[in-house]
């Protein structure tokens, strides 16, 4: 039997949790002295990541992935506490895109700890702008208007795990398309687009939930007033991914982003990319070319366009108390319920800690003087995987 101790990020209050398998066996509530001299950590479900490309070497969208690469970086996102993610997939030659679906897709039946690690798959194109800023680094090459026909073969491939589409409202057949894929169960995200502001309001109107990584993937200079931002940010009903590692996003707009969404429509994600965790310097990412700066984000050489993201949540959490004033309890929320509620969960590990749960879990330390969570254990399908 494992047992962690810790501080509750929901009751604020010392508890012991008893693991028993891949299960929550029992929460006992301790006296609440022992919380009092700061040495005990807190503990917290497993964060959940709805945009993880990859990290450390390994990436979703590499052309010769593996079933062991695979299970790595489930391990290896345990370091931040993320204990659940989405596998996503950026724009790439269709054959690899197939080819690395139904490879993640078998990999999660013959391997549990992959498949209690990936809540689903994300597919970030190919559907989305060739313009330069909003496609960001995605490669144009493969850049194509959405086809329903094709995502049908990409599903039948990832074995019905494809959970979120993020597309350009203003190509071609956007419209349709989103369509097609809310009725087939599939959620539809506005990304990496250079719609007029109508466009943004007939995707919402036509199906679309969600904006990712609100603020990025865009173009440097923007209309003052009626621009495809303002018009997310306005629109109540859509959820907002975004990227808060201070470098996708000033304090201030995550800021703001917060007042216009509220806590109950927001969620971090990382964005972390294949060089996340890499050394400073030039490194060829397919065939871009991508810098990891000195003060560990990545960019592309010679331009202000950034290449993805290089720090996990225990960063980001961090970024968005100091830019928010936001609590803790609210902050771990974006990374946790909120996230959860937008993917419509049914399990509760995510939302509670309690008995007959899945044993996701990690204890962290954290102080206001700290630049991110201290990350002490994380528990996995109920096995520790970091510490």
């Amino acid at each position: 039997m494992l047992k962690l101790k810790g501080v509750s990020v929901f009751s604020e209050k010392p508890i012991l949790v008893s693991i028993e398998g891949t299960k929550v066996s029992a929460v006992e509530e301790l006296y609440s002295g022992e919380a009092a001299d700061g040495k005990l950590p807190y503990i917290s479900p497993g964060f959940l990541d709805l945009q993880v490309n990859g990290f450390n070497g390994i990436d979703y969208s590499l052309d010769n992935l593996t079933a062991e690469q695979v299970e790595a970086l489930a391990l290896r996102l345990a370091q931040s506490g993320t204990t659940g993610h989405m596998a996503t997939f950026v724009t790439m030659p269709n054959e690899r895109l197939l080819r690395n679906l139904a490879l993640v897709a078998q990999t999660m039946e013959k391997r549990a700890a992959v498949k209690a690690a990936i809540a689903g798959f994300h597919v970030e194109g190919p559907f989305i702008s060739p313009e330069d800023g909003p496609r960001g680094a995605h490669d144009k090459r493969y850049t194509r208007p959405p086809d329903f026909s094709l995502f049908e073969k990409w599903q039948r491939a990832a074995g019905g795990n494809i959970k979120l589409i993020t597309l350009a409202p203003e190509l071609p057949g956007a419209f349709e398309f989103i369509r097609a894929a809310v009725k087939a169960g599939v959620k539809v995200s506005i990304g990496h687009t250079a719609a007029a502001p109508e466009h943004i309001a007939l995707a919402i109107a036509t199906g679309a939930v969600c904006s990712t990584h609100l603020g990025n993937g865009s173009h440097a200079q923007l209309p003052r007033l009626k621009n495809y931002i303002w018009e997310q940010m306005a629109a109540d009903s859509l959820w907002a991914g975004v990227i808060c590692d201070g470098f996708h996003l000033p304090g201030s707009v995550v800021k703001v982003i917060r007042r216009a969404k509220g806590p109950d429509r927001l969620f971090l994600v990382s964005d972390v990319t294949l060089l996340g965790g890499s050394k400073p310097g030039l490194y060829k990412w397919d065939n871009l070319d991508v810098e990891v700066f000195a003060d560990g984000h990545l960019g592309m050489p010679g331009t202000s366009s950034l290449a993805g993201a290089a720090h996990l949540l225990d960063w980001d959490i961090a970024r968005y108390m100091e830019f928010t004033g936001a609590s803790l309890k609210e902050a771990l929320s974006l990374c946790t319920i909120q996230p959860a509620r937008f993917l419509g969960l049914d399990s509760t590990e995510y939302t509670a800690i309690a008995p007959g749960n899945p044993a996701n879990l990690t204890t962290f330390f954290y102080g206001p003087a700290d630049k991110q969570l201290k990350i002490q254990q994380t528990v996995c399908n109920g096995q520790t995987v970091f510490a």
